[in-house]
């Protein structure tokens, strides 16, 4: 699927670091309210006094703490609109990093019970847009263990659009509702670069964040698409980012077949990002992205055709139907490239400047 074609949205595109940043401090001030009301309940024995911190410790097979206080509802956020439960405590202490790598189990349901959503030991990364932006923030406050129910507003959830479910229509998302999410984090993953030298991982990350991506530049999300259409192309660059290697990055071991493929794919990336950041007007970074595409195949028509709508972006009009009309070349059987091509040729340099126009009016 091109991920040009795609509807319109008034989603709010909000910053997860931002988010999660302001979340993690509630989060933390009201544990800390919890722990001091907890100190102050003591057990007296034979040796003195035994804090229940202290009982937590001695129930732990790990020796860790259990997690403290969220048996009443905590409003993440302060409106309401964010509101996490701890239904099961976790006897350990560790919460999971922005981009460490995590294993859920969700449900998501409707404020009437209905689930609509439902995912098991699904692998996400933190911060990466994989989830609704709720849930994103959300798990990094949660400890590894926990199960929590989250109360999670339209704003944070599917927004104006909802989700349609093509395969059951009646389990369809309508446009703003609120969400139930039951989350239990099963699992977090600190990966280093010697996790990711693999052609399977990076493919298979790289994969996962391009369709991603494709997901929400169908909901004209185009700066949460750009974010993931650049992480994807991490996955799928033939070198590694370990800072520790002796030229920046250091080459992975590659079959001939294997190089091929991530090629394929990065090129796959870089068209859909250049048509993201044509969407929000960045034409520098567009023009960048494409170029990626035409050093290895020059003929490439999507890129081609982007370069055009980049061009008479930054106002070279004549460059962009000159583009358009070499595209055309190439895409003997696409009608809208070749109306294009006739009508560039039929105006001539004189009257280029309103040729321009046509350009809108195809969406590739």
């Amino acid at each position: 699927m091109d991920p040009e074609k795609s509807s319109n949205s008034s989603f709010e595109d909000l910053s997860n670091e931002t988010d999660i940043k302001v979340a993690s401090e509630n989060m933390i001030k009201k544990e800390k309210e919890a722990m001091s009301e907890e100190t102050k309940m003591s057990i007296k024995d034979n040796e003195g006094t035994v804090k229940l911190s202290d009982i937590a410790d001695s129930d732990s097979d790990s020796g860790a703490p259990a997690s403290v206080g969220d048996e009443e509802p905590c409003d993440i956020l302060g409106n309401g609109q964010l509101v996490k439960r701890v239904l099961k405590k976790s006897k350990l202490k560790r919460r999971p990093m922005r981009g460490e790598l995590v294993t859920v189990n969700f449900t998501g349901a409707l404020v009437d019970g209905t689930v609509v959503e439902k995912e098991e030991l699904l692998q996400i990364h933190v911060g990466d847009f994989e989830v609704v932006q709720g849930l994103d923030m959300i798990i990094p406050l949660m400890i590894v263990g926990e199960v929590a129910e989250v109360k999670v507003d339209s704003r944070f959830a599917y927004g104006s659009l909802g989700l349609k479910n093509d395969d059951n229509p009646e389990l369809s998302i309508p446009p703003e509702a609120n969400l139930i999410y039951e989350v239990h984090l099963i699992d977090a993953v600190f990966e280093d670069f010697a996790d990711l030298k693999s052609y399977d991982v990076r493919k298979k990350y790289g994969t996962r964040k391009k369709e991603r991506a494709n997901f929400w530049y169908n909901r004209s999300e185009y700066s949460r698409a750009i974010q993931l259409y650049r992480r994807a192309l991490e996955y799928l660059d033939d070198r590694d980012g370990d800072p520790d290697a002796k030229f920046d990055k250091e080459d992975i071991e590659l079959t001939n077949m294997e190089l091929q493929s991530l090629l394929d794919d990065r090129l796959i990336v870089y068209n859909n990002l250049a048509m993201a950041q044509i969407k929000i007007s960045a034409f520098d970074a567009a023009l960048q992205s494409v170029e990626h595409v035409l050093r290895c195949q020059p003929g490439n028509s999507k890129a081609l055709y982007r370069k055009g709508r980049i061009l008479d972006g930054k106002g070279d009009t004549k460059g962009a139907i000159s583009l358009l009309q070499k595209a055309a070349t190439l895409e003997t059987d696409n009608r809208a490239i070749q109306q294009l091509k006739l009508l560039g040729y039929l105006m001539g340099s004189i009257l280029i400047g309103v040729a321009g126009v046509a350009i809108y009016r195809y969406k590739y």
